[in-house]
C-alpha cells in the first residue's frame, strides 16, 4: 500500500488555526475523502514546541494510503480530485509550499492499535542521505542500526519509517529519502522524549549518515477521517 504524505502550509493572509481547521473540517470531509480510491486518510496538525523558531515550514501534514500505483493514477482522473479537492486547494494552501512524498512504510514498532477517537502525538523526522551515498545503503542503515536506537527512546508507543518510493528516483533525485514517524500519548510525553539521553543519542546517529541541511522535523498531532481501518 502506498503511504502518501502531503505537508503543507496556509496560504497568504490564513493563520495557522485557520488553514488546520479548514483542512480537517472542510477539505477533508467534504472534497478529498470522497476520493474513492482513498482507503485511509488522517490529518495532522502541527503543535508548536518551545524549541521552534521563526514561520513553520509546514503546519499540517495530509496522510494518505492508496492500494497501488494503478488506483492512485485513477485516483487523479476522478472529479473528485479534479473538481473537488485540486479545486479547493487554493482555498486555504500555500501549494508553491507543499511537498508531497510517497512512501512504502516499514513499522519497527508496532504498538497499540490505533484509536479514532483518540488524537495521538507524532514527531515527524524527515531527511535526506549523506552526499554520496547510496540509497540501498541508506535504508539498510536507517533500518538497522538507527531503527534499533530509536526503540530505546522514553515513551515511544509505535514507530514507522516511510521510505520514498522507487519510482522518485526514476528521472532524477527525490526530495528527501525518508520520513520517519514516531508516536507518543501526549506533546509533553514527545517534548520529555526529546529531552531523554536516549533521544540525544538518536539524533547523534542520524548525523552520520543525513544531510544536516535537509533535516526537517515536526511535531503533530493526529486526526482520522477514513480509519485507522481501511474502507
Amino acid at each position: 500500500m502506498i503511504h502518501q504524505l502531503i505537508f503543507a502550509a496556509p496560504k497568504p493572509g490564513m493563520t495557522e488555526r485557520e488553514f488546520q481547521d479548514y483542512w480537517r473540517t472542510v477539505h477533508a470531509v467534504r472534497f478529498a475523502s470522497r476520493i474513492p480510491q482513498i482507503r485511509k486518510y488522517a490529518v495532522d496538525d502541527r503543535v508548536p514546541r518551545p524549541t521552534d523558531s521563526g514561520e513553520p515550514t509546514w503546519s499540517g501534514v495530509g496522510e494518505i494510503w492508496l492500494r497501488d500505483d494503478e488506483e492512485q493514477i485513477a485516483s487523479l482522473q476522478t472529479p473528485e480530485f479534479i473538481e473537488g479537492a485540486r479545486a479547493d486547494e487554493p482555498n486555504w494552501a500555500a501549494f508553491w509550499r507543499t511537498l508531497v512524498l510517497d512512501t512504502d512504510a516499514h513499522t519497527v514498532l508496532q504498538g497499540p492499535e490505533p484509536d479514532p477517537n483518540r488524537q495521538e502525538t507524532k514527531l515527524f523526522i524527515l531527511v535526506k542521505r549523506r552526499e554520496g551515498m547510496r540509497l540501498e545503503e541508506f535504508r539498510e542503515r536507517a533500518l538497522g542500526a538507527h531503527a534499533s536506537l530509536a526503540t530505546r527512546v522514553p515513551g515511544l508507543r509505535r514507530y514507522v519509517q516511510g521510505h520514498t518510493r522507487d519510482a522518485a528516483y526514476g528521472i532524477g533525485e527525490a526530495p528527501l529519502d525518508a520520513a520517519f514517524q514516531l508516536w507518543f500519548d501526549s506533546p509533553d510525553a514527545e517534548q520529555e522524549a526529546e529531552r531523554s539521553t536516549a533521544f540525544e543519542v538518536l539524533v547523534e546517529d542520524l548525523l552520520t549518515f543525513v544531510e544536516p541541511r535537509y533535516l526537517h522535523t515536526m511535531v503533530a498531532e493526529q486526526h482520522w477521517i477514513i480509519g485507522p481501518q481501511p474502507r
